[in-house]
């Protein structure tokens, strides 16, 4: 009760995102009418899909890395930012995650795309503006890594595995959501990149 006093969008987005996820776990045709098909919404189809695809997700893994990640950032950074500027930046992250998406997989009738991770990947990115020193910890490395230099790191992987890698990860997704992420909160946070560069600056004594 008190996270949905204290971040309404974020908790109502956590709750809503398992419940429409182990429902699909349950019902597989909620696949066929939820996943983003970028050959239909490039004719003018199935343009929904954009943000049911981000409610659903591909098995239980897949579903506990994204919530994780939302738990983790999303509730403290509404507080710091506001419910309708976070609300926004999830929304601009799910559809502008997912345009790369379309344009280039349009001809591919057989690609889909689905989970929440261009979003989340907005709502990381946006987290370590506000933050860039905080201590981030990934699977299996169990050494802190300051979230500026994580952030880095995923840019660069990303970049690299939407070109190369050929697993069924959406890495264009994780790219243009993370960019989003950092774009929209300089846009709507006034005064974010004064605050991230002094953060940079006291830690290195300049």
């Amino acid at each position: 009760m008190e996270y949905l006093q204290v971040a309404p969008v974020a908790s109502i987005i956590f709750v809503f995102t398992i419940i429409t996820s182990l429902y699909a776990f349950y019902d597989t045709s909620v696949y066929g009418k939820f996943m983003l098909h970028p050959y239909s919404v490039s004719k003018g189809k199935q343009v929904y899909t954009i943000i049911t695809s981000g409610l659903i997700h591909a098995d239980y893994m897949h579903l506990f890395f994204n919530m994780f990640t939302f738990y983790a950032f999303a509730f403290t950074l509404e507080q710091r930012m506001g419910s309708w500027q976070f609300a926004l930046l999830y929304f601009f992250g799910l559809i502008l995650s997912d345009l790369p998406t379309i344009f280039k997989h349009k001809d591919d009738f057989h690609y889909n795309s689905l989970g929440a991770s261009g979003a989340i990947s907005a709502v990381l990115f946006s987290a370590i503006l506000f933050n860039p020193l905080s201590s981030l910890y990934l699977m299996f490395i169990p050494i802190p890594i300051p979230a500026i230099v994580f952030g880095v790191i995923y840019l660069i992987y990303c970049a690299y595995a939407s070109k190369n890698s050929r697993d069924n990860i959406n890495h264009d997704a994780h790219l243009f959501g993370a960019l989003t992420g950092l774009i929209f909160t300089i846009i709507f946070v006034p005064g974010i990149l004064q605050n991230f560069f002094a953060i940079i600056r006291m830690k290195l004594g300049i």
